[in-house]
């Protein structure tokens, strides 16, 4: 199997890919000054659709929480 690439894709074409398979970020950033270490910040996030996490078991409880408002439920507390 070739594989092939879209010259015509669009930014939208791009963020709907990102939306549905997902992206995770892990950035670790240390800013020096005169070569001290001053601030370490360790950056964890993940991008995606609602669907996708989901299916993947993130944010369950926030699905389960929205869809009980939406319905005039309560809550979690």
């Amino acid at each position: 199997m070739v594989p092939t690439r879209d010259t015509h894709a669009t930014l939208v074409d791009l963020l709907d890919r990102i939306l549905d398979k997902g992206l995770i970020l892990d950035a670790d950033i240390i800013i020096h000054v005169a070569g001290v270490p001053l601030l370490g910040v360790k950056l964890k996030a993940a991008l995606a659709g609602i669907d996708t996490m989901l299916k993947y078991g993130i944010w369950e409880d926030w699905d389960a929480a929205q869809r009980a408002v939406a319905v005039g439920g309560q809550r979690f507390k």
